[in-house]
């Protein structure tokens, strides 16, 4: 027998929901066997075609949905020529068709409990109706305050996504930031809310090829996430002097529009040090170019700062200020606990980061203060979830808490469930 596992991400922006949720299944198809006796299988939903090309487990596959993406008006289709109303109505067909050929025993959503525009609300109340276990995977930080509560608000209450999700993963360390203690995550979510530590210790990174990015070291590299916002970033970073002895790497992004990309490559054209300069849209092991560079400039996004935080590196990050109050928020946090430096957007110019290179290239940070162990302990929290599930228990004797699993009765869930407390850092309620 086999457990199933379905996870979701919905992908209007960059792919950082979709690499989230692939790092997810690389931990649970390692660790779950080993736990509960049982071979793992699992398919990912996403909202971008970029996104298959990050290899999964053996047993896993993607499924892409028919994209979206996000403008000054609102989503409207990346692609197709339809209405919102029908791209919505396509997708939420699609998703829930899978969910119910797929019959998952797990399934976690990534960061929108509903998705875009309600469109899992059928899969939800199939899932509720099998006995399924959901969880809702949340980033470290959301938002300000008050834009998270207008967004709970939008979607009828945090008690409307706890009528679905048994369980709320948060993806970091609550001694660094707490949405629970800010006010992000309310009440009816807070007391089943589960902090992992950040997913950056054994994220997952492709083999290398004979095409793979292999920089001659010594370099300092620039990254930009998925690029689609990271233009004024890359065309600084192109102007910015290389530090003596070392290359600049500098990948802008599979999503970065033609014309910033071209006004970037023009930047490396002009530059006086053009020949130490290596421009590429991606790199399928950016782990491992992190970890080996002299110094990083990024902006602030979950996944980009996850990596950096799982090395030495020396690291600087320009947080993205529009839409969101999220990757100024993460910035100040780490940055509070020495683990990173930050510089505001509206300061960045070429000077600032050449000043920052040219520095940080001698020296490399310590980042002991933050816990980076999260997927590690994923299949553990996942294994007490399927304890819980009706579907797993009538047909194999999951452990409903395994030796490295404790619980903690302070604060249980509305449900009734236990709430796992796997360190006392990691208690349900953080003050």
């Amino acid at each position: 027998m086999s457990i199933t596992i379905v996870l979701y991400s919905h992908d209007s922006v960059g792919l950082g929901h979709a690499r989230r949720n692939r790092a997810l299944a690389h931990a649970l198809a390692a660790d779950l066997p080993r736990l509960t006796g049982q071979s793992v299988r699992g398919l990912l939903i996403a909202g971008h075609p970029d996104a298959t090309a990050d290899a999964l487990p053996q047993g896993w596959d993607w499924l892409v949905l028919p994209g979206f993406t996000r403008t000054a008006d609102g989503y409207t289709s990346r692609r197709l020529d339809v209405s919102n109303d029908r791209l919505f109505s396509l997708r939420s067909a699609t998703a829930a068709a899978a969910v119910d050929a797929m019959s998952p025993d797990l399934f976690i959503a990534d960061r929108h409990p509903f998705g875009v525009g309600g469109e899992l609300l059928v899969a939800l109340e199939g899932l509720r109706a099998r006995g399924a276990r959901c969880v809702l995977g949340m980033r470290d930080v959301l938002d300000s305050p008050p834009a998270a509560a207008a967004e709970w608000r939008a979607l009828g209450g945090a008690a409307a996504a706890a009528a679905f999700y048994q369980a709320v993963w948060v993806y970091g360390d609550p001694l660094v930031y707490s949405p629970v203690a800010s006010g992000e995550i309310p009440a009816p979510l807070a007391a089943r809310t589960h902090f992992t530590g950040y997913l950056s210790r054994g994220r997952p990174t492709d083999d290398l090829t004979d095409s793979s990015l292999r920089p001659a070291r010594p370099y300092v590299l620039t990254m930009v996430g998925g690029g689609s916002d990271g233009g004024a970033l890359a065309l600084a970073a192109a102007q910015a002097r290389v530090p003596a002895g070392h290359r600049h790497v500098i990948l802008t992004g599979p999503q970065m529009p033609p014309e910033d990309h071209d006004q970037v490559l023009r930047a490396v054209a002009g530059s006086v040090d053009q020949h130490r300069i290596q421009l590429t849209r991606s790199a399928p092991h950016v782990p491992q170019l992190v970890r080996e560079a002299a110094a990083v400039v990024s902006m602030a996004g979950y996944n980009s700062t996850a990596e950096i935080m799982a090395t030495t590196t020396p690291a600087l990050l320009i947080p993205r200020c529009r839409r969101r109050a999220e990757q100024p928020r993460r910035a100040a946090a780490l940055t509070a606990v020495g683990a990173v430096e930050v510089l505001e957007s509206e300061n960045l110019s070429p000077q600032r980061i050449s000043r920052f290179f040219t520095r940080a290239v001698t020296h490399r940070t310590v980042r002991d203060r933050v816990d980076l162990d999260g997927l590690g302990r994923i299949g553990l929290l996942a294994a007490a979830e399927l304890s819980k599930a009706p579907a797993v228990m009538a047909r194999a004797s999951v452990p409903a808490v395994h030796d490295s699993l404790a619980y903690a009765s302070a604060s249980p869930a509305p449900t009734g469930d236990p709430v796992p407390a796997i360190e006392a850092r990691f208690e349900t309620h953080v003050s």
